[in-house]
């Protein structure tokens, strides 16, 4: 519980910075460009930026310790989004382009509008990735990295499902602070005044102060609870690899971290994961857009409602993976997320693509096709995200304890980071594609191909599940052994 208690803190402020940010981003860039703009910044500079930070992280974990890396990657991220909320998006004109600028690029290459787009809104692109390297980089790999180091296998089955709790926690809380600051803010400010605006200014001041309170505590960690607890404890090795105290799988040894087959599976299940939810979510933001037209408030403000509502979803799915973890074996845990992602995602992608079908009896109940989408979009990956929350991100982070150490570090900051990025990219770089060769450069149009793509890799996302634990298993079987000779 030492360990655990401050663990929660940490990963809360992580996680309730993170559905701030996610729900911004999308809201900036949307708005400014169209959910045209999001595999782009996916596809391109998301990619750029998180493989230079796997460069940077390889070249400075051996020389740093892990602490001062960690300082060194979350502080920049602070800074930034405190100096947007202040200084830069109150004077976005300044820093954009100017629109003639932009009309001149668009009558010149009439193939290329998404890219232009994401220069003429260079700084909403820039928040866009960075938020979401907060995702990758501060929550999956900053987190759990330091996590796997300091808990055992047997500890990770208590607790993991536990910080799965704790995160939907973060959201249920962070949802009903982006409501109030997008939406119910509006009844607050003096007439006249940019709500907006000052929107902005009240959630990257949250940021900041989130950001703050985790580094805080992350300090105290290595200042006061592991030096107790491991005497052999330095910021360098969390924890001494000869102590046995506690049952740890026999570790899987494989000197290449790019010849591992376990990496190699766990890459595959964090790719193709990510390409699914990201084909349903960016037709899902096209609908909201054109549900919501020009309202910035009311959009942000949906999501921030959604990311409650999530959050409350996934406490519930909590007690189940809670129980699946515990009483079932490793295979059954992760290849519910799958199976959950493909029946919800399949609904949805059947409703968008039979809209000419589907028509005449909208419209006998009187009922909008914009609205029915919104909804049942939001449906669908509410039940699919809560899913992911309470079995995905447990069973991942416990696939890589049986590895040995040097796999376990940076293995899992190549395959968490690129393998993460990748799954964004892979859906980004499909919906690129189609969107270029499609005459109208219409998100919605594409909805078909997407459909089929997203079938595909669903099935894949089963297959590789399958094959990651047959070699949990046989690790952690062979610990079992090791203990009852002894």
């Amino acid at each position: 519980m030492k360990k655990f208690l401050p663990l929660s803190i940490i990963l809360f402020c992580f996680l309730f910075n993170y559905t701030i940010l996610r729900d911004t981003k999308d809201t900036l860039v949307v708005y400014a460009g169209g959910a045209a703009l999001i595999p782009f910044l996916r596809g391109t500079a998301g990619l750029l930026a998180i493989s230079l930070f796997v460069a940077l992280y390889m070249k400075f974990v051996k020389n740093i310790s892990r602490e001062k890396l960690f300082y060194m990657i979350i502080v920049p991220f602070i800074i930034f989004f405190g100096i947007f909320g202040l200084l830069i998006h109150p004077n976005v004109d300044f820093f954009h382009p100017t629109k003639e600028t932009i009309t001149a690029l668009h009558a010149k290459h009439p193939a290329y509008t998404a890219l232009i787009n994401v220069y003429a809104y260079w700084t909403y692109s820039l928040f866009y990735v960075l938020a979401e390297l907060w995702g990758s980089v501060v929550c999956a790999f900053g987190f759990w990295e330091f996590a796997n180091h300091i808990f055992s296998f047997s500890e990770a089955k208590r607790y993991y499902g536990l910080f799965a709790i704790v995160g939907s926690l973060s959201s249920l809380v962070s949802g009903s602070i982006v409501y109030f600051c997008s939406e119910s803010v509006k009844h607050y400010v003096p007439a006249g005044t940019d709500s907006w605006q000052v929107s902005i200014y009240l959630l990257m001041s949250i940021v900041v102060v989130m950001g703050g309170v985790a580094v805080y505590v992350y300090h105290g960690m290595h200042k006061g609870v592991l030096k107790d607890m491991l005497p052999s404890f330095d910021s360098l090795k969390l924890i001494d690899q000869k102590d046995s105290a506690q049952l740890k799988p026999a570790p899987i040894k494989n000197k290449s971290i790019i010849r591992s087959p376990e990496l190699a599976l766990i890459a595959v299940v964090i790719v193709v994961s990510g390409v699914v939810m990201n084909l349903i979510e960016m037709q899902w933001k096209e609908q909201l857009k054109l549900f919501y037209a020009g309202d910035k408030g009311g959009y942000n403000g949906f999501m921030g409602m959604f990311s409650m509502a999530t959050g409350g979803f996934s406490i519930l799915f909590m007690v189940f993976g809670i129980f699946i973890l515990r009483k079932f074996t490793w295979f059954t845990a992760a290849v519910i997320v799958p199976a959950v992602i493909f029946i919800c995602g399949s609904l949805f992608f059947a409703f968008i693509v039979s809209k000419d079908a589907l028509q005449p009896l909208l419209e006998f109940f009187n009922l909008k096709f914009n609205a029915v989408s919104v909804f049942l979009g939001a449906g669908a990956i509410l039940l699919s995200k809560s899913a992911q929350y309470a079995l995905f991100g447990p069973t991942k982070e416990m696939a890589y304890i049986p590895l040995d150490p040097e796999l376990k570090s940076k293995g899992k900051a190549i395959v968490d980071l690129i393998g993460g990025r990748l799954g964004k990219a892979g859906s980004a770089w499909v919906s690129m594609g189609l969107l270029m060769a499609s005459t109208t450069k219409d998100v919605v149009a594409i909805a078909p191909y997407a459909f089929g793509t997203f079938s595909i890799v669903c099935i894949v996302w089963i297959y590789a599940v399958k094959a990651l634990s047959k070699k949990i298993d046989v690790a952690v079987s062979f610990s079992e052994d090791e203990r009852v000779t002894a």
